[in-house]
Parts: structure tokens; C-alpha cells; sequence
């Protein structure tokens, strides 16, 4: 049996209870989370300074990857 077979062709549900919802008021329950917040401005700043170089200390990696560094 092919993926998704059984349910390919049933009808799209349609409920009886809920009024269907708009596009603007889909796209709204998805404004407020934000992934990436803060990425335009990094790459406008990245742009702006393209031969910037950007290091890292130690408590930065470690902060970054949320883990402990091996201490050698």
C-alpha cells in the first residue's frame, strides 16, 4: 500500500460547530512566533561589515551550544 492511500481521497472535514477561519486570522495565530527573531538585523549588520570577523571565546561557545566544554 502506498504512503497515505487509505485517506488520499476522503472528503476534506468541514465542522459544524466552528465558523471557518479567515486567512488573516490563520496567518495571525503564527504572528507571535518569531524563530528567528533578530536575523534581519544580522544580516543588514553582516551587509554593512562584510570583512568583520567574528570570534568566539570559550563562555561563548559554551553558552552557544548549551553544553560544557572538554576541559584538556
Amino acid at each position: 500500500m502506498e504512503d497515505y492511500e487509505d485517506i488520499i481521497n476522503l472528503p476534506h472535514h468541514v465542522s459544524t460547530h466552528y465558523p471557518h477561519m479567515s486567512m488573516e486570522g490563520r496567518a495571525g495565530q503564527f504572528a507571535p512566533f518569531a524563530a528567528l527573531t533578530g536575523l534581519e538585523a544580522a544580516i543588514r549588520r553582516t551587509a554593512q561589515h562584510p570583512d568583520e570577523q567574528v570570534y568566539f571565546d570559550d563562555e561563548m561557545l559554551q553558552n552557544l551550544y548549551n553544553e560544557p566544554l572538554d576541559e584538556e
